[in-house]
Order: structure tokens, then C-alpha cells, then sequence
């Protein structure tokens, strides 16, 4: 692996290892990075052995769900879908701080129901270092299920594991990180399939538009749009203003707004950790 570092390839010989030996396992596969990287590692160690699966929920864009599948079929990954009913859970749709858990516990209950059905043991999901330092809920649904964290193990950083995708030729070494479209949704606010599909229609939309790293945070009648910094100046053209402005509001929205921060990752869990309100400018009211 020429041009990375030694540390880094003994971080993937170890995550191979640890994964060869559990003998026989099943990923927790949205297509994002890093669950692409860990489907991926697994495949390489186990082969059909391995089985990446993905959750068919509305919280889950259907953009995302296309390209975990073109992925699987590129690296002759083993995958399948199973239904997952986190919105018929009231302590989920209530949205407080621990609806990451709810989605998470639900997940995790049907894919050990699959696994017990197929043989399969261990179960294995994508966190890694990084991911300890922020609010995750999910990590202690994943600890009480005893579902296993290899890359963690591993302790691979997100920046080692695009490193290590993209010298695999893995189409996913530069996605943009992403998350449940429930995380759009402000704790408090009930999490509906109606207001997460809306979200999801808006960033399409930008998406369309050529942005690569956007949030569409929903706030009832006011949607609070997130772009990277990077792509923000774009954004606050005249132009643009006006084009997001009409957009966003034939969808349905009343007041379409523009975060001047930018996106940042947990925008929504900064209420959690009492920061202050962050600057927004109003495109049109």
C-alpha cells in the first residue's frame, strides 16, 4: 500500500483479523464510509461469510439505499434488506434525547432475529474513534445487544478509514458523512415518515443543485439549511438565495433560511450541551 502510512495498514491487518476471527458475521450496512469500508473489510476476510445488511426504514434516504446497493454488487458483497419498525415505537416518534437509542435498539433486535434464523453470531456495526467524542446514543443500544465494533477495535480514525478506502479504490473513500433523516428533525419535535420524507425531498433538491454537504434541519413551518463552508458562499448568492427560497417553499415550507454557520456535524445536539442560539440569516419570510 504505497504512500500510507505503516500504522494505518497495521490497523486494517489488525481490523482483518479481528474480523476472521469471529468466523461468521453480520454488518450493519447504511453505505456510508464507514459501514462500506467495514462491508468491504469483511467480505475481503470472510467472504460469504459476511452479510451486509441494510435497513428498509423511511428515516433512510432512498438516494442512499441506490448506492449501498451499487456498492455490494461492484465488490460482490453478500447483502439484504430487513424492515425495521422504529416509527411505530412511541418513545422513538416522541424524538427526545434518546431516539438514536430507540432506532438503534430496533435495529439491532431484527438483525439478531435474522442472524439467529441464518446462523450468523456476531453482528458489527461501523463506529469508530472519532465517533466517541460526540452524543451517540446508538453506542449503548450497540453495548447492550453486545453488537461488536471492529473498527473501533481497531481503533481507526475516520480519516484512516477514507485513506484506507480510497486506496482500495472504494467509491465511498470522499461521501460526505451522513446521517438518518430523523437527525434533522429538533428533539421534541415528533419524528413522523411524513416530515422525514419532506426533508428528504429537500435534499434532493440540493443536491440537484450541486451542493455536495448540506443539512435540511426541519423547524415546523421554517426549514434551516445547512451548507459546508466551503460551498457557502455559493449559497448566499442573490441567485441562489432566490432559486432555495422558491424551492423550498413550493415544498411546503412557509420561512426558508440559511445557517450562517454552515454545516457542522450534531447541529441539532448543541441544544443538548447548552450553546448559545447560532447566527441564521432569513432569505425570505
Amino acid at each position: 500500500m504505497s504512500g500510507m502510512s505503516s500504522a494505518t495498514e497495521q490497523k486494517q491487518e489488525k481490523l482483518l483479523s479481528i474480523l476472521e476471527s469471529m468466523g461468521k458475521v453480520m454488518v450493519a450496512y447504511s453505505g456510508g464510509t464507514d459501514s462500506a469500508y467495514l462491508a468491504w473489510a469483511a467480505g475481503k476476510a470472510l467472504g460469504d461469510r459476511a452479510l451486509a445488511v441494510t435497513a428498509d426504514s423511511a428515516s433512510i434516504p432512498e438516494s442512499h439505499k441506490r448506492d449501498a446497493e451499487e456498492f455490494v454488487r461492484r465488490f460482490s458483497l453478500r447483502h439484504q434488506y430487513i424492515e425495521t419498525h422504529e416509527f411505530e415505537n412511541p418513545d422513538y416518534v416522541r424524538n427526545d434525547a434518546n431516539r438514536c437509542f430507540h432506532c438503534k435498539d430496533e435495529l439491532f433486535n431484527r438483525l439478531k432475529d435474522i442472524g439467529n434464523s441464518l446462523g450468523f453470531e456476531h453482528i458489527v456495526y461501523g463506529v469508530n474513534v472519532d465517533d466517541t467524542g460526540d452524543f451517540r446514543p446508538g453506542h449503548r443500544a450497540a453495548h447492550e445487544h453486545g453488537v461488536r465494533a471492529p473498527l473501533l477495535e481497531a481503533q481507526l480514525t475516520k480519516a484512516e478509514i477514507r485513506e484506507l478506502s480510497k486506496q482500495e479504490n472504494l467509491p465511498t473513500w470522499d461521501r460526505p458523512a451522513a446521517a438518518c433523516l430523523s437527525s434533522r428533525i429538533p428533539y421534541g419535535t415528533e419524528v413522523t415518515r411524513e416530515n422525514v420524507k419532506l426533508v428528504e425531498r429537500g435534499e434532493e433538491e440540493l443536491k440537484q443543485l450541486g451542493f455536495r454537504v448540506f443539512r435540511v434541519r426541519y423547524h415546523g413551518e421554517l426549514v434551516r439549511i445547512e451548507i459546508g463552508p466551503a460551498e457557502l458562499p455559493r449559497a448566499l448568492n442573490l441567485e441562489m438565495t432566490q432559486k432555495l427560497t422558491q424551492i423550498f417553499k413550493n415544498l411546503g415550507w412557509k420561512y426558508v433560511t440559511l445557517d450562517l454557520e454552515g454545516y457542522r456535524q450534531g447541529s441539532l445536539n448543541e441544544v443538548l450541551l447548552g450553546s448559545k442560539t447560532k447566527p441564521i440569516l432569513s432569505i425570505m419570510s
